[in-house]
């Protein structure tokens, strides 16, 4: 059964009646550019085929009830303030918060979750969730929120709401992207470009391997990262740390009075430039050339951001060790899923590297997967 007609059926057996449509918004990995869209930078995310599907229907009274094939029950919720619905169905109470603080009048619905995107993992499932959500409620409402601004709004759901600080990069990758394409997004103006990432063509893969390592951003080590960042920035007397000039970058680090805080800033200010220059290499259409630039990024997470675990670092060594041109853990870190750029005919070598060296470790067996840009969130029926 596909994640589609899983949701469909859900809405059929919760609510007695067919749902008005079908709406799917995707999961997302990150290329490059980790922990950067906080600070004003750049990333360079891509929609992956998993998605969370949404089958809804407008409801009578003032009332929202949704429920999942991933969660007992169902949960009902009017018009609340931050933090009044928990749990998965938080982020969906997020949206309809969200909406209505921008003036909005949202649609009371009943709404069936369907989900394919690994939880987790760092592929952003609670954005997929908010995204699916989102779409379906302005389409339902007739709401004049034009597509650019939805991330916006997605973001503030999780941030506020639900009280993850999250950058808006999740949301953006979410609902923006296309099919085929990486989305090159620079967070301070919101503009984004349509990179093409045709690996097919250049017989190149991106395998995901999901360490299975759980991580949870609400938890304080992502907003102690966050929180690091803002007063570097306050220090350097710059907006963001995006605007030090990596040509300045070691007179900016002078400035900065411990050892950690420099390594953050260095971090970022780095890692904001290896997005540029992987751009610019996309553009040219050199893929395998973008290898190095991952591999460099992880290893500034893991020694500079301090943001991997070993079961990520182990899978960057194996597969790096087995062939892959680049390799970098992609999310916000603490777990999650590793991304290797490989040629297409060497997953299943690249796997059992993988799967051997975690053996090796004592670690649970990773899952992998071949990752396709996908197209981002829409109306299925």
């Amino acid at each position: 059964m596909t994640v589609a007609s899983s949701a469909a059926q859900a809405f059929r057996d919760a609510y007695g009646a067919e749902p008005t449509g079908l709406w799917a918004a995707p999961g997302r990995v990150n290329l490059i550019g980790e922990h950067t869209d906080y600070n004003d930078g750049f990333v360079l995310p891509f929609a992956l085929p998993q998605h969370v599907v949404a089958a809804a229907s407008p409801a009578e009274g003032p009332d929202w009830t949704v429920c999942s094939t991933f969660a007992e029950g169902s949960v009902s919720f009017g018009a609340t303030e931050p933090g009044g619905v928990e749990g998965w169905a938080g982020y969906v109470a997020g949206v309809v918060w969200a909406l209505q603080e921008a003036g909005f009048e949202v649609p009371p619905a009943r709404i069936a979750f369907a989900s394919d995107v690994p939880v987790g993992a760092g592929v952003s499932s609670s954005a997929a969730l908010e995204s699916a959500a989102l779409t379906a409620l302005v389409e339902l409402g007739g709401l004049e929120l034009p597509v650019a601004d939805r991330p916006a709004l997605a973001q503030r759901a999780e941030n506020v709401y639900v009280g993850a600080p999250t950058g808006i990069m999740d949301q953006s990758a979410s609902i923006r992207c296309t099919e085929g394409r990486a989305l090159f997004l620079d967070c301070r103006s919101l503009e984004v470009e349509q990179i093409p990432f045709d690996l097919a063509a250049a017989g190149l893969a991106i395998l995901i391997i999901n360490s299975n390592a759980p991580h949870q951003h609400v938890d304080g080590e992502y907003g102690a990262r966050r929180k690091s960042c803002e007063e570097a920035a306050r220090i350097l007397g710059v907006p963001a740390l995006r605007d030090v000039d990596p040509a300045g970058l070691d007179a900016a680090l002078a400035r900065l009075g411990d050892d950690v805080t420099r390594r953050r800033v260095r971090h970022i200010v780095t890692e904001n430039q290896r997005v540029l220059d992987t751009v610019e290499l996309l553009r040219a259409g050199r893929i395998r050339e973008i290898g190095p630039l991952m591999t460099a990024s992880h290893a500034s997470m893991r020694d500079d951001f301090e943001i991997t675990v070993a079961q990520v670092d182990v899978a960057v060594e194996a597969a790096l060790a087995a062939g892959a041109y680049g390799a970098r853990m992609t999310g916000g870190g603490f777990g999650g899923c590793v991304l290797a750029l490989i040629d297409a005919d060497r997953a299943d070598e690249t796997t059992a590297a993988v799967e051997r060296a975690y053996a090796e470790h004592d670690f649970t067996a990773p899952a992998t997967w071949p990752a396709v840009p996908g197209p981002g969130a829409a109306r299925l029926s």
